[in-house]
């Protein structure tokens, strides 16, 4: 009895439990304060710099992260390359947890986040850049909902609902599809009204393309690098099909995001031409540029590339690792770093350690539930009643 009772609490108090425990309680308070205190007690928000953090990193960089659903049900249930199927239900449920996590963060760095529905039902917006990208993000959040919910309802037996709503796959891929090319490049749209603000080596009148390319980019490398991580962490879960399909899964995407990294790369080049912009790498900034081009676009175009030939599947997975750090430095760089680049040290946005914590707290609330539904729900395995429609 002892026994039992001990290993249950060996259970409860793991490592990932006990961290993420702290984390969540910690984030709780500082929840507190931000919606008791305002955005001034918890964060270094102003006039001149009114979106930081938790729009670079929980917004522009969470969509692009999740990117990785249209893409992996793309290429299986509209291109008909069925070989990547293990992968279409894991790249759905990060999706769906990163474009919610989305909506809970802009209600933090919204002033008065419960008006944040008023554009879509009392003040229509509809020239903005910015209500597009709104009534996308919230139509693609209801699809990739309905597109994940086949994997809930096998797992809760409803055949019937399931079965309706499999119907459905191929018009909600479609429709997910051009959604998310309509937002993720409309994100980077945003940022054209602003080119005294960004550095001239980040502004572009390519930036809608280039927030495109970039967020097929992350689907690939998400998928790979979250693959990597569920096949390690989770390996109890996956049945014989998906173990066979992962490696088929590494070469295919590996390639595909080789090849465009390499088509980013030359539209990069091709913005500095155009904007005749050269001057600028010779400067700190011109540098740093340098620094994301090479080392986070043509650096992992050439490890892909070579994993891929040579079939070495660690080289791409952590090529696919390092490729997100890339598209992480890259949205921090046009929200952030590169952002009112002319201002003095002094005047410069910088985040407050509790604008951090929240972002953590938020991220660290993504990996609980993904946990759960992973360790529950069918998503790494194809649950044996269904096996025939997957």
């Amino acid at each position: 009895m002892f026994k039992n009772g001990n290993s249950t609490v060996k259970s409860i108090f793991t490592p990932f439990n006990v961290i993420t425990g702290i984390i969540v309680l910690f984030g709780l308070v500082l929840t507190v304060v931000r919606f008791t205190g305002g955005l001034a007690a918890v964060s270094n928000l102003s006039d001149y710099n009114p979106w930081g953090i938790w729009i670079g990193l929980d917004l522009l960089t969470g969509v692009a992260l999740a990117a990785g659903g249209f893409v992996a049900s793309a290429a299986v249930y509209i291109f008909g390359m069925k070989k990547y199927h293990a992968a279409v239900r894991p790249a759905i449920l990060t999706a769906f947890l990163g474009y919610a996590l989305v909506v809970v963060a802009l209600s933090y760095d919204v002033g008065i986040p419960w008006r944040l529905p008023y554009p879509f039902i009392i003040q229509q917006g509809t020239t903005s850049v910015l209500f597009e990208v709104g009534i996308c993000v919230c139509l693609y959040l209801i699809v990739l909902f309905l597109e994940f919910s086949p994997a809930a309802l096998e797992w809760l037996g409803m055949k019937k609902i399931r079965s309706l709503v499999h119907r459905l796959t191929v018009v909600l891929t479609i429709f997910g599809v051009i959604l998310s090319t309509l937002h993720q490049s409309s994100l980077g749209a945003l940022f054209l009204i602003a080119p005294s603000k960004l550095h001239p080596l980040w502004y572009s009148s390519y930036l809608p393309v280039y927030f495109f390319i970039t967020a097929i980019i992350a689907g690939l490398s998400m998928v790979l690098f979250e693959g990597a991580l569920c096949h390690h962490l989770f390996a109890d879960k996956l049945d014989e099909a998906h173990k066979q399909e992962k490696d088929q899964i590494a070469l295919g995407f590996g390639k595909a995001a080789s090849w465009v990294l390499a088509g980013y790369f030359a539209t990069k080049v091709v913005g500095i031409s155009a904007d005749n912009n050269w001057h600028y790498l010779l400067t700190g900034y011109g540098l740093w540029y340098l620094t994301e081009l090479l080392g986070f676009v043509g650096l992992p175009c050439l490890f892909y590339a070579i994993g891929v030939r040579e079939r070495r599947l660690t080289l791409i997975r952590w090529t696919a690792g390092w490729t997100v750090m890339g598209i992480i430095l890259n949205r921090l760089n046009i929200c952030i770093i590169a952002f009112n680049w002319h201002l003095p040290a002094s005047e410069r946005y910088f985040p407050h350690w509790m604008e951090i914590g929240i972002s953590v707290f938020l991220i660290t609330c993504g990996l609980i539930v993904f946990k759960y539904v992973v360790s529950r729900m069918p998503v790494l395995y194809s649950h044996p009643d269904y096996k025939e429609t997957h």
